[in-house]
């Protein structure tokens, strides 16, 4: 995937058929903190966008990713960053927490 110049998008269906699967990807969160506090995925490490570069070394290169923030604008802007830092197995979660509770789980909180 690495000559792609933005990680692959996944539906919120495709999404939750992988994290259904024995061996899942990792989910990750970037969004502050706040938002977390009103609607969260799963099973997700939370590493906001402005802590990634610090943080780098927690997300393993040699599992598959799916980033996720509100819409899907953030964490595709993490999926591009850490591509340039040779990560390859990433995956965005087209339409964020919000396009996830719309069309997958609508226990899941909206906000605005």
């Amino acid at each position: 995937m690495t000559d792609h110049p933005h990680p692959r998008g996944l539906s919120p269906r495709e999404a939750a058929v992988l994290l259904d699967r024995d061996d899942p990807p990792l989910l990750v969160d970037v969004r502050e903190p706040w938002e977390r506090t009103i609607a969260a995925l799963p099973n997700s490490l939370h590493v906001p966008m402005a802590e990634v570069p610090a943080r780098v070394d927690e997300l393993p290169r040699d599992r598959d990713i799916v980033l996720y923030c509100h819409h899907g604008a953030r964490s595709m802007q993490v999926g591009m960053w850490l591509q340039q830092q040779s990560y390859d197995r990433l995956a965005n979660l087209d339409g964020g927490i919000d396009g996830w509770s719309q069309l997958e789980d609508p226990e899941i909180p909206r906000y605005p």
